[in-house]
């Protein structure tokens, strides 16, 4: 094979890399935020009655999806680096579709958490794999933009799932009209969600594994030690440092998009105008899409990942105090405005991985690129359970706090991360 030929067969699997990569994610994050949409209709529909009894078992639930995640991301880490990055991605797709079908159908609640928890282990997978992936197969100059593809495309599938899961009624009327199955409006959000993770399993066609992981020796080389991570601490501090710097992303998420109508209403916000949960999520993620485009071209032209990570730290430090301070009694339209940005300034999740996978070799770059952003997600426990305990504080005071912490930890940590824009990517780490 010639030279020319093989460069041609290498971009070629890199374009539909990130193709399958960016599909993946936009339905991973369709999956993850669905939840949040649809879960008053769901629980009300499985019998669940009382303000209190939806907002406890809601909690609940998430937390069963987010432990998932957990374990998922170290199950689905240590595989990428033992079995290939290629199988993991496939497999937690498919893992995902599977656990979204399923979730159509349960009829109580037993049901309902451990299905969102295998639907959390597969959700796991897909972002690390697909970040890897694409950071080896793509030049270490232009990197940046296949994994800003990823991340900025995907992030728009929570604005499907904000569509479908609050005007589903048409696909039911399909569904019912083809099938002869009567469906409601949440079960059809779920039933989309698994229909399109399956059909993304055929691009699986023509995907080549990363060229990188299959010259890396397999014999006598410690690939996806997950506790080597803790063993040396220079090691664990880089790793801890990455995960730090992504906490701001879920705080917005967890605590400012998440309880958007709380936060808005008359006895804490008084905004001027019906606040929905599910249309400030829409607002937040496109927000998101936009600022991890913003942020993906900025590392690219500045060729700093640091300087880019700083900067949305600031701006969403400023966003946090407009949402809090400059929204009483504006309108509906200005709040959800500010979810936007705060969405934008937050946008940053791309450079956030793709720095974790650059400060890593590749016998472990998986394991890390995987578990990182998913002990992120994983830290929405940890962070509603601060805002949950210092609520006698009052709902504002006790999310600046929070927010607080979270932003202060995520600057700290980028002050002790070395800047990876254009390293090398292909050494073995000594674990």
């Amino acid at each position: 094979m010639s030279k020319q030929t093989g460069k041609k067969q290498i971009d070629r699997n890199a374009v539909l890399l990130i193709v399958v990569a960016a599909l993946g994610y936009f339905v991973d994050i369709y999956d993850l935020i669905l939840f949040n949409v649809v879960k008053k209709e769901s629980l009300v529909a499985l019998g669940v009655t009382g303000f209190d009894d939806i907002r406890n078992i809601s909690i609940s639930l998430f937390n069963w999806q987010m432990g998932g995640m957990l374990l998922g991301g170290i199950l689905w880490g240590v595989l990428g680096d033992k079995k290939g990055r290629l199988k993991v991605l496939f497999g937690s797709i498919l893992m995902y579709s599977a656990a979204n079908m399923a979730n159509a159908f349960v009829s109580d609640i037993q049901t309902y958490a451990f299905v969102r928890f295998i639907a959390g282990v597969g959700l796991a997978g897909e972002l690390g794999a697909g970040i890897t992936l694409v950071s080896e197969v793509m030049s270490k100059e232009n990197r940046g933009y296949g994994t800003m593809i990823i991340v900025t495309f995907g992030a728009l599938g929570a604005v499907l799932a904000a569509l479908v899961g609050g005007e589903g009624e048409w696909i039911a009327g399909l569904i019912e009209n083809v099938s002869g199955l009567q469906l409601q409006n949440w079960q059809v959000a779920y039933v989309v969600g698994g229909l399109l993770g399956l059909l993304l399993l055929l691009l699986r066609i023509g995907t080549l594994e990363s060229g990188m992981y299959n010259r890396m020796p397999h014999k006598d080389v410690k690939r996806g030690d997950f506790l080597a991570l803790f063993r040396k601490r220079k090691v664990f501090k880089t790793y801890l440092n990455c995960i730090l710097i992504g906490l701001p992303v879920w705080y917005a998420v967890a605590i400012l998009v998440a309880y958007a109508e709380d936060f808005a209403s008359p006895a804490v916000l008084n905004v001027n105008g019906e606040v929905v949960n599910g249309t400030a999520v829409m607002f937040a993620y496109i927000g998101l899409s936009a600022g991890d485009l913003l942020s993906g071209l900025l590392s690219q032209w500045w060729r700093s990942r640091k300087k880019v990570v700083l900067l949305y730290l600031i701006a969403s430090i400023v966003l946090v105090l407009a949402y809090f301070f400059t929204t009483g009694g504006k309108s509906a339209t200005y709040f959800y405005i500010i979810c936007f940005m705060i969405g934008v300034g937050t946008g940053y999740w791309a450079l956030f991985v793709s720095m974790a996978s650059e400060q890593f070799g590749t016998n472990i770059r998986s394991t890390v690129t995987t578990t990182v952003p998913n002990f992120v997600r994983g830290a929405v426990i940890p962070i509603t359970g601060l805002f949950s305990l210092l609520s006698g504080l009052g709902s504002i005071n006790s999310a600046l706090i929070t927010g607080a912490v979270c932003l202060g930890l995520a600057v700290y940590a980028l002050s002790g991360l070395k800047e990876t824009f254009g390293r090398d990517l292909d050494y073995i780490e000594a674990l």
